[in-house]
């Protein structure tokens, strides 16, 4: 057995049957003890953002505005998982793999509530006074469990801040070469200096790129995607049916030819779903941690909007693309080995912009694919890098990971499909467990906060603050 079979192995086994289950009990288990914050905190939230964005609220020094903070997590979130990892999800479990992965954005929306909530009570300040925070501060500051916190950083930095990164500039290089035929090491070199340019600026230039470029970004899909519904408005309903049909009763699909069941269509939308929405992962509190807010409930508010626009705008209208233009196919789902419907959803998204614009779409989802990319390892690494500032703790080292960093990108060059994929996957299964665990042990500090926030809005809303250190949060202080 090789080393990339080993990686296989135990990846496949972590995300089946440990992190699935991990992810789904406690999005559940937080949905219930919150009280359904899903139907109740996100449009509110989302008014004040805009209210803010018009008014243009500046970012305090040292930290991001709610809004930069949001468009940084959703520039790590919005993916290649959101385009390739959706048409995997349903060529694999079948057009009722979208229905399940709808309940996973769901679910994931309370896990997210309280990643961001606790990395605001539990966050610090560096030597240069800006804010850091993430999981491994809330392990570390709220469980008193460093060793865990240290585990925690360590893969985080491996899996979002190397090995992910590499393969994300993999994904950019190929992408733009396959489109385009643009030379790979061209490519790579102007990817470079564009990166660089924008780590050497710090957070200031990260929130800065984020909330310039993930809007348009993000717009500019959804609008394409849109405009796939209005030319095929007439297959709207049907296929709206067989998305539910698919989820309940995959079998009564193409009389059956596909073989999938309710099994496959559940584990397939539930994880993919999971994967591109990072909901319990630990990723994203990173940005939420330096969010300057007048109470932590606040950017938990903030963080739930930011799963709504991955999981149900994103990558409904991945699905809606694919099954509204036929690329998605049933007869090619049952003609197709396993190993050659992996394939086949590597491009199944492109395929679907080729047949409705033709070589323009093609070029669209390139450019598409490869800006997601870029925002993804721009957030990957500010995630990555509040990791290294946590275990060394020195302005050297952490400058030198900008470089390390940069190599990585250079190394994406070499990294193609296999083991570098495959240790991206296992590195960032591995760090989600750490984190799953503290926000079990959390969750009781999540509904004091959450409780705190509604009696100060009952009594004095435009005198909302909070005055609490995380060291007193555990002395019964609410």
């Amino acid at each position: 057995m090789s080393v990339n079979d080993i990686v296989i192995l135990v990846r496949d086994f972590l995300w089946d049957y440990v992190l699935l289950f991990g992810f789904i009990g406690i999005g559940l288990f937080l949905t219930i003890r919150l009280r359904f914050p899903q139907f109740s905190r996100v449009f509110p939230a989302f008014k004040k953002l805009i209210s803010d964005i018009i008014h243009k609220v500046p970012a305090e020094p040292g930290g991001m505005t709610p809004f930069q903070s949001l468009a940084t997590a959703v520039a790590a979130q919005v993916g290649t998982g959101n385009i390739v990892g959706v048409a995997t999800a349903i060529t694999s479990g079948g057009p009722g793999a979208a229905f399940w992965m709808l309940i996973s954005g769901f679910l994931g929306m309370a896990t997210i509530f309280t990643e961001a909530t606790m990395a605001q009570v539990y966050r610090e300040r560096d030597d240069n006074g800006e804010l850091v925070g993430g999981p491994a501060y809330y392990i570390k500051n709220g469980l008193k469990q460093e060793w865990l916190a240290f585990l925690f950083a360590l893969f985080c930095i491996i899996g979002l801040g190397i090995v992910g990164i590499m393969v994300q500039a993999n994904s950019i290089i190929t992408s733009m070469n396959s489109a385009f035929g643009f030379n790979q090491i061209a490519i790579t070199v102007v990817l470079m200096l564009v990166v660089g340019w924008i780590l050497i600026g710090g957070m200031g230039r990260i929130a800065k790129f984020s909330e310039n470029v993930v809007p348009v970004m993000a717009f500019a899909y959804v609008a394409s995607s849109l405009l796939v519904l209005i030319l095929n408005i007439d297959q709207v309903l049907p296929t709206l049916r067989l998305i539910i049909v698919g989820a309940f009763n995959p079998q009564a699909i193409a009389g059956g030819a596909m073989g999938i069941g309710v099994k496959e269509a559940v584990r397939y939308g539930l994880a993919r779903g999971l994967f591109s929405n990072e909901a319990g992962m630990g990723s994203t509190p990173h940005s939420h941690a330096v969010a300057v807010q007048k109470h932590p409930a606040e950017q938990g508010f903030i963080a739930m909007i930011g799963v709504f626009i991955c999981t149900f705008v994103i990558c409904v209208a991945t699905v809606m693309i694919n099954l509204l233009t036929g690329s998605f196919s049933e007869e090619v789902m049952y003609e197709l080995s396993s190993a050659e419907l992996a394939e086949y959803a590597q491009i199944m998204t492109q395929t679907a912009f080729a047949k409705q614009f033709g070589a323009i779409g093609e070029g669209f989802l390139s450019i598409s694919l490869s800006a997601f990319s870029l925002t993804t390892i721009v957030g990957w690494f500010f995630f990555a890098e509040s990791n290294v500032k946590y275990i060394f703790r020195k302005p050297a080292i952490v400058k030198g990971f900008k470089l390390l960093a940069l190599i990585a990108i250079a190394l994406g060059y070499y990294a193609g499909s296999g083991v570098i994929w495959d240790l991206a996957d296992l590195s960032m299964g591995l760090m989600a467990l750490p984190n799953i665990i503290a926000l079990i042990f959390l969750s009781g500090q999540a509904v004091k906060v959450l409780r705190d926030y509604d009696k100060q809005m009952e009594m004095a809303p435009e005198h909302l603050t909070w005055e609490y250190k995380y060291e007193n949060v555990d002395e019964g202080v609410f």
